[in-house]
């Protein structure tokens, strides 16, 4: 094993065993993590990136799991043919892990100390107060503000950036040489993004460890990355330094990955009437104390939002997790109580009862974040599609029927797989179902509220093409609700960027994007677009 190197991956092979069937999910892997140097794993989902980075720590489901060929080393010993009692003084010690989603990943009935004292408790022995200042210590070190105030705190009182920085404390907790971050920023805002990968970065540079990344994040990868490894169907088609492979890709999968950042600018049809005002929009929730249960102040999820969107443009409506953009598009959509003027088409929908907005309901669609927990497992795609036809009594069977087929097609699904179930179809699948359903109605407006973030980059695109050429054909005027600014750039004609409720900067998008002038929107164009000079090795 060369001296350089802490890891040492060679020719690794994983199947998963269901009955007489062996499917291959990693085949003939190999690569070498350095001391000290960061390696990124890229691909998209179900390249083999996470299972090939959990066979380090043995962690997949065996005995379903299994390694028919391969080795990997540290320290002069094959991981793969550890007993497992060995293998438990490397697990969390010299070789530590971030998982993508810290809220599934921290246990919701302990609190930040218990939870960080267990690791050191079992391969430090520190109990009690000693146990305890060293949390203190761990908390410290990776940002937790006043985190005296926290040790007593549940994983859901934590943001989702303070719960992924617990996580990176108690994989630091005993100095491992290696971190593996699987996925550590997906699910955070931009600026969060930004902040947990300096926060990484400054650590491993103070604590001389190697971390190997898997992400499907380019440009979080160029920001951090010595080498990168590309996966595609389980292999690694591309092995480079970062730089490199930046700025000179060899295999075509590469380039595709490099390319897939969603471009453009949005549809460009003739600008209409209003279709859709706001006026001085607010939802208040109350914040009751005492036995009386008197309102002592309120949480101001919107406060006070105006704009005007015209027939057949998008609005853009940006901001960091707890702005208030998902409450503002349910209170446009009557689907949670507000206060102010929402005019549709000239209506007060202010004004109508929820019986009399029903009738309007098929003009108002909404497609949401995650198309695996919004469609029934229990139901067809045909059934989930012609819901809406059904429910609104539009059309024969036969014709109800024609309308599905006609949707599906729209957005690129064969009509053949309708009747098929939710499961049965990839991420960026069921997002177009997601999409079928609401355009089989003819709506006027489409709320879509984070509709790429769970998708890869490459799906993205795809998704954003679609929306794009839909609203050029159909004239459909959408709220484009999303923290992904690379996503609201290719489609939006307005922005709007919303801080704690309010407003702090609107208008042309093109023009915001170009020359931001409030100091919130500049800090999120610099995260999310600003790649510094890769790091050498």
């Amino acid at each position: 094993m060369n001296q350089d190197n802490l890891i040492e991956v060679r020719d690794l092979c994983v199947e998963f065993v269901t009955g007489e069937h062996h499917h291959r999910v990693v085949n003939n892997v190999s690569f070498d993590i350095k001391r000290g140097e960061t390696l990124a794993l890229v691909g998209e989902s179900g390249s083999g990136k996470s299972v090939t980075a959990h066979s380090i720590l043995r962690l997949l489901p065996y005995p379903l799991a299994r390694h028919p060929a391969g080795t990997i080393s540290y320290s002069g010993q094959d991981l793969l043919t550890l007993k497992e009692k060995t293998l438990r003084h490397i697990r969390g010690n010299r070789i530590a892990m971030i998982f993508q989603e810290p809220m599934t990943s921290l246990n919701p009935l302990h609190s930040i100390e218990k939870q960080i004292n267990e690791v050191l408790g079992l391969h430090k022995g520190l109990t009690g107060k000693v146990a305890t200042q060293r949390t203190l210590e761990l908390l410290e070190l990776v940002g937790i503000p006043e985190p005296h105030k926290r040790l007593k705190a549940l994983p859901h009182e934590l943001s989702g950036g303070q719960r992924q920085r617990v996580m990176i404390a108690m994989a630091l907790a005993n100095e491992p040489e290696l971190l593996i971050a699987d996925e550590p920023t997906t699910a955070l805002d931009v600026t969060v993004q930004l902040k947990i990968l300096e926060l990484l970065k400054e650590l491993q540079a103070r604590l001389g460890m190697a971390l190997l990344l898997i992400s499907h994040d380019l440009n979080l990868v160029r920001r951090i990355a010595h080498r990168v490894c590309v996966m595609q169907k389980g292999c690694i088609v591309e092995q480079a330094d970062c730089e490199t492979l930046f700025q000179a890709p060899q295999h075509p999968y590469t380039q595709e990955l490099l390319a897939a950042e969603p471009s453009g600018g949005p549809a460009t049809n003739a600008v209409g009437p209003p279709l859709l005002e706001v006026d001085d929009l607010k939802v208040w929730f109350a914040i009751k104390k005492g036995f009386l249960r008197s309102t002592v102040d309120y949480v101001k999820a919107v406060d006070g939002i105006n704009f005007s969107l015209p027939q057949g443009q998008t609005l853009g409506i940006v901001g960091e997790s707890g702005s208030g953009k998902s409450t503002l598009g349910l209170a446009i959509l009557r689907l949670i109580a507000s206060t102010g003027g929402i005019r549709f088409e000239g209506q007060q929908l202010d004004r109508l009862t929820q019986q009399q907005v029903r009738p309007l309901r098929r003009e108002m669609q909404v497609v949401f974040q995650d198309p695996f927990g919004s469609l029934s497992p229990r139901m067809s795609v045909s059934e989930i599609v012609g819901e809406g036809l059904r429910i609104h009594k539009m059309g024969t069977a036969v014709e109800q029927e024609a309308a599905i087929i006609a949707a599906l097609r729209e957005v690129g699904l064969d009509p053949d797989s309708r009747h098929r179930y939710p499961h049965e179809f990839s991420g960026g699948q069921r997002q177009r179902i997601a999409i079928a359903r609401a355009l089989v109605l003819k709506p006027r407006l489409i709320l879509l509220d984070e509709p790429t973030s769970a998708l890869d980059r490459t799906v993205q695109r795809q998704v954003v093409e679609l929306l794009r050429s839909l609203q050029a054909k159909y004239n459909l005027t959408y709220l484009f609700i999303s923290h992904d600014l690379a996503v609201v750039k290719a489609l939006s004609h307005q922005l709007m960027v919303v801080k704690h409720g309010q407003v702090v900067e609107q208008g042309d998008a093109a023009g915001i994007f170009a020359d931001p002038q409030h100091g919130y929107t500049r800090q999120l164009l610099e995260a999310a677009f600003l790649v510094p000079a890769v790091v050498s090795s």
